[in-house]
């Protein structure tokens, strides 16, 4: 289950961000306008799984950005997500939750997830774990423009463990199952919300 959320920055282990101009494309950017998604999974300190996708959306940051903010319909839309609302919204921060049901070899199992969330504006959404079945789950969404294209590069980064007993490297094949399936679907629905909003032909 890769769900998305948080707390304030100061509670969240530093997640490195790389910037890169976007009129210059790395060898890995390239890959992504191809339609590739890339997935790269690490092991940390205690247990931890680090997981980072990438993938390239052919739609405007707002438009990727109203999608990966959408908790109320993420249960319409994203794989494995059965439940997802919105609990409070100061304006600041959105306490929201997600159940979600994660599969692991012949089994599976509901997973829930309260969390805080909060963001810089169409360029970084930050979440973090509340209370729920993780010890640890905290991350980021950033979003990268890209004009030539009038497209957006988006990364998903996370740190994941699970509050139940998971071998790591189960923990890793379940991400690496997922991560693909909710990043190919946060593309489809942010084109799909962007195509409906430009004009028709016969206007």
């Amino acid at each position: 289950m890769a769900v998305l959320f948080f707390f304030h920055a100061a509670s969240l282990r530093a997640l490195p961000i790389t910037t890169t101009h976007s009129d210059s494309l790395t060898g890995e950017r390239a890959r992504l306008l191809t339609g590739e998604v890339i997935v790269a999974l690490s092991n940390l300190q205690e247990g931890v799984t680090g997981i980072e996708g990438q993938i390239y959306i052919a739609a405007p940051p707002k438009k990727v950005w109203e999608v990966i903010t959408d908790f109320k319909n993420h249960k319409n839309f994203v794989p494995n997500i059965i439940d997802s609302d919105i609990i409070s919204d100061n304006g600041i921060e959105i306490v929201m939750f997600e159940k979600g049901k994660s599969r692991m070899f012949i089994f599976s199992k509901e997973v829930y997830i309260k969390m805080k969330v909060w963001g810089e504006g169409l360029t970084r959404l930050r979440f973090q774990q509340i209370t729920g079945d993780f010890k640890v789950y905290q991350g980021e969404w950033t979003l990268v423009d890209y004009p030539q294209g009038a497209g957006t590069f988006l990364t998903y980064r996370a740190e994941v463990k699970p509050d139940f007993y998971a071998p790591q490297f189960a923990v890793r094949n379940v991400q690496n199952r997922d991560c693909p399936l909710m990043m190919i679907a946060m593309k489809k629905q942010a084109e799909l919300n962007h195509a409906k909003s430009l004009p028709s032909e016969k206007e």
